[in-house]
């Protein structure tokens, strides 16, 4: 049962973040049914837009609390559809995902309202936890190496030479300890600044933002 939220304020929309946090969905989603290769794979590439779909109606109703009539007119759905994405059950979809060769069968040409959104609700609650598509997590670790090339920060590109490969979202600094054991920071020992950072570290570029405030507030 969907229960329409009232009395609320509404939640202004900047359509950049809602286009950022929709991709970040959309990405999670197909990360869980296995990557793109995956779904080419078993043929069902054509569930892309299911999933994008399921993505915005997730993101609008979560982040934003939009009506299913609000969602319906942004997304050019019915409202029915709408109904049934948030209806969805993200338990069920999970079973689905197990069991990825019958899925393949069953909804061949065209992901199901029920399973896309089971699916964007997954997805959705992992992004909102830091757990962000492997794709682009190193995206963002290659963004970030080479703007610390371009800005020729050399303690930064040895961190991220070092770490590569590294899960996140990073709960503590043990795992980062043991990349960076022997690793000289602005002349601090690596385990001394990755003391001092706040956790967990969602990406890349948190990492090096965390690293440069510990030193500035090393240094006084």
């Amino acid at each position: 049962m969907v229960i329409e939220i009232t009395g609320l304020p509404p939640t202004e929309i900047n359509e950049k973040d809602l286009e950022h946090l929709v991709s970040r969905v959309f990405f999670k989603s197909i990360d869980l049914l296995g990557g793109l290769n995956k779904l080419t794979e078993y043929r069902t590439l054509t569930w892309l837009p299911s999933l994008a779909r399921a993505a915005y109606v997730i993101v609008l109703r979560e982040e934003y609390l939009k009506t299913e009539e609000e969602i319906a007119e942004k997304v050019g759905l019915t409202k029915n559809t709408v109904r049934n994405i948030l209806r969805a059950d993200p338990t069920l979809a999970m079973e689905k995902i197990k069991k990825m060769e019958e899925l393949a069968k069953e909804e061949a040409k065209e992901l199901r309202v029920h399973t896309a959104g089971g699916i964007a609700k997954l997805a959705f609650k992992m992004v909102k936890e830091g757990r962000d598509a492997e794709t682009l997590i190193h995206y963002c670790s290659i963004t970030a190496t080479e703007v610390a090339q371009a800005l020729e920060v050399p303690w930064a590109y040895t961190v991220l030479k070092h770490i590569k490969g590294i899960k996140y979202p990073i709960q503590d600094a043990t795992a980062l300890k043991e990349r960076l054991k022997g690793v000289k920071i602005k002349n601090y020992s690596a385990e001394e600044v990755l003391d001092k950072i706040h956790y967990p570290i969602k990406t890349p570029s948190q990492l090096l933002h965390e690293i440069k405030l510990a030193i500035s507030g090393m240094n006084g």
